[in-house]
């Protein structure tokens, strides 16, 4: 791993906490890239990067927030004064959602799919022709399961994540000519702050930890599997615990998965 990401510039949005903070950790640690981090909460990210341990010739703070999808190029053009290109670009942040269908206001679905996917194509469309330029690129996406199956509590949630998967499968295809590659991952129950930040259906935050959550995939190990399908360039990449397996219910099996899905515990 060392090796691929070496020299690299890498571009990790939500980096102040969970996954996103967990990769620029391993990083720091196991490569020389620079890193640039990006969240809503610039205060966290400089703390982030101090306790990675990175040297400030290393790293850059570049706050960024997806609902404002409009400002993303002058956004692109700050991240790329910093080091003069983007060779990885890692679109991590994201919201969740607790709440059923029919008590989300759609302001609230509206909301889950201007972060979670507007705001990422968003980005991602910037941040394109400085790699279309350059000869050479890797955009990675944090989807989830539910951009692969819906579940109960998760209806904006995952319209939005099976979004990113269409725009992104497609984007795949357009730009394998011009040596630019997508990889999408998709995560099961990882041990962060998902379910704490999740929405409801007023919008308001969750505001506690769920069951499934909270004894998920801890967050460094699924970080290292994380940047191991990024190396191989994996088109996608399932990763959890046994959840995973609904991906093959799913493809094989959709009748089973539904019956499972309507019965399983998803909080």
């Amino acid at each position: 791993m060392k090796h691929y990401f070496n020299n690299k510039v890498i571009w990790i949005t939500g980096a102040s906490s969970g996954i996103g903070e967990a990769l620029v950790k391993n990083l720091a640690l196991n490569t020389n890239a620079q890193i640039i981090l990006s969240s809503r909460k610039e205060d966290l990210l400089h703390a982030v990067a101090e306790k990675a341990g990175l040297p400030t010739n290393r790293y850059a703070v570049i706050p960024l927030d997806l609902m404002d999808y409009k400002n993303m190029p002058d956004v692109v053009s700050k991240a790329i004064e910093k080091f003069g290109r983007i060779d990885l670009l890692i679109n991590n942040a994201g919201l969740s959602q607790r709440s059923l269908a029919l008590e989300t206001d759609i302001e609230v679905d509206k909301r889950l799919m201007d972060i979670d996917f507007i705001g990422t194509a968003a980005l991602t469309k910037a941040v394109l022709p400085y790699m279309i330029s350059n000869g050479s690129g890797q955009i990675a996406v944090v989807s989830s399961l539910m951009g692969i199956f819906g579940a109960p509590m998760r209806s904006g949630y995952a319209a939005a994540k099976h979004a990113l998967h269409g725009f992104f499968d497609a984007l795949r295809a357009e730009l394998y000519d011009q040596k630019i590659r997508i990889t999408i991952i998709c995560p099961g129950f990882i041990q962060t702050d998902i379910s704490i930040n999740a929405v409801t259906g007023d919008g308001s935050k969750q505001g506690t930890m769920d069951d499934a959550t909270n004894n998920g995939m801890p967050v460094d190990i699924f970080a290292k599997k994380m940047l191991h399908a990024i190396e191989k360039k994996k088109n996608q990449q399932a990763i959890g615990g046994k959840e995973v397996l609904a991906v093959y219910l799913k493809r094989f099996f959709p009748g089973i998965l539904a019956k499972v899905v309507r019965k399983a515990k998803v909080v």
